[in-house]
């Protein structure tokens, strides 16, 4: 049973950014923050590790077995990789950044945040006085400012990046596939900024609902996601895709909003993956109780407008939740349709294994509810080979261009080279 120590503060963003850098004496660490955007759970923050799942086989089947043994708030992530073990895939492109293919730890300290108190949850051996000398020490820690980052490389050049896009054309014409996610990397091997630093720039510059500053022993992830990938909540289950991603400047108006409203190409797109998702949710679903909420609403961003789309599910309390995530996952707005044949070719026409990008990153509670971001819009960091990257890319269908596909995928990367004040050579 955790113990609950509630304290009063005055500067709740200067207690944040404390606390990122405070966070890096610990070799796992999960932060989530829904900055300002809805949440059941505004901030959190999970400290140290208590116990830690992180096997190499019968990855669903031992969380399962492992959560119901400690019961308990846990954190972590599933790769994008894991898809090998849920479906006959492979994966031989190389992986630099090396997080685990799934990773959960029971915190030793949990943080709730909200505007003007700091909620502490903690387990023995910790003591009351050390939580309050702890706090002390968040509010004593010194923020780096200044970062130095290098410029990135691209993995891929545009005229490569045009003979794989028609390729996969081809496959969308012959009818082997109708929709799928391809990606590049952008990439880095000597970095040595503060990890804490940079996010705290990344969080600044593009604040967004599913951002998560998370570490597993030498891999960092620095994350400015706004796509949900799964919530359960008691009985409803709900998948947010996104689909469709018009850049925004600070000029825009509403017109530019209702360009992408109408943009019938994103439309298309979205609308394949709630298929997909629809899907997915029906494979755990009580009979009848898959609903779509709400189809192709167009949200803004501080860098973007992104068309989302709500699809919620009911399933029986008997369902293990395991069983929801295994079933969906990986997230069809990060893969395509058909999902195993889009993932095939994934495979064969990018050339960086996705590791954490495309996976996602949440806590599961003590009652099984869970809370899964899609990880996208991400600095993954290697900090004993000195490696980063960051990976974007679209959704390719029968109407997309090579030029307008690849342009995106800077679009998408302009926030997080934005707040890192460097670009890609």
């Amino acid at each position: 049973m955790r113990k609950i120590l509630n304290i009063k503060i005055t500067n709740l963003i200067q207690y944040q950014h404390q606390l990122y850098h405070f966070a890096l004496r610990f070799s796992h660490f999960a932060i989530l923050n829904s900055y300002h955007y809805p949440s059941k759970y505004p901030f959190i923050a999970a400290l140290g590790a208590v116990s830690v799942f992180s096997p190499e086989k019968h990855h669903f089947e031992g969380l399962f077995n492992w959560k119901k043994n400690i019961n308990d708030w846990v954190f972590g992530h599933l790769s994008y990789d894991l898809k090998n073990e849920i479906e006959s895939l492979h994966s031989n492109n190389p992986d630099a950044i090396k997080f685990p293919l799934m990773s959960f730890f029971q915190p030793q300290l949990l943080i709730f945040l909200n505007q003007s108190n700091v909620s502490y949850q903690y387990l023995e051996p910790l003591t009351e006085q050390e939580i309050k000398n702890l706090h002390r020490e968040i509010l004593a820690t010194p923020i780096e400012q200044h970062i130095d980052i290098p410029v990135f490389k691209q993995r891929i050049s545009r005229d490569d990046y045009y003979n794989r896009f028609n390729q996969i054309k081809q496959h969308i014409q012959v009818g082997n596939i109708y929709e799928m996610n391809f990606c590049q990397e952008f990439y880095c091997d000597n970095f040595t900024a503060n990890p804490a630093s940079c996010f705290n720039k990344i969080a600044q510059t593009t604040p967004m609902p599913f951002s998560a500053f998370y570490r597993q022993n030498q891999s960092f992830l620095l994350c400015a996601s706004p796509e949900r990938y799964l919530k359960k909540e008691g009985p409803i289950v709900c998948s947010q895709p996104i689909k469709g991603t018009l850049k925004r400047s600070s000029t825009d108006t509403s017109e530019n909003l209702h360009l992408l409203e109408k943009n019938a190409k994103d439309q298309a797109e979205n609308v394949m993956i709630v298929d997909l998702v629809r899907n997915d949710l029906s494979r755990t679903a009580i009979k009848n109780s898959v609903k779509v909420k709400e189809l192709c609403k167009v949200y803004a961003f501080p860098t973007v407008f992104q068309m989302i789309s709500t699809i919620e599910s009911k399933v029986s309390p008997k369902t293990p939740f395991t069983e929801i995530i295994k079933t969906t996952f990986p997230m069809g707005s990060m893969t395509g349709a058909p999902k195993i044949k889009a993932m095939e070719l994934i495979e064969q026409y990018e050339q960086t294994k996705r590791g954490l990008y495309s996976g996602s990153v949440g806590y599961i509670s003590p009652n099984d509810d869970f809370d899964f971001n899609v990880v996208i819009r991400s600095l993954q960091i290697n900090q004993d080979s000195h490696y980063a990257n960051f990976i974007t890319g679209g959704a390719i269908t029968i109407q997309s261009n090579a030029e307008d596909e690849y342009e995106e995928c800077f679009v998408k990367a302009q926030g997080l080279l934005n707040a890192l004040n460097t670009r890609i050579e």
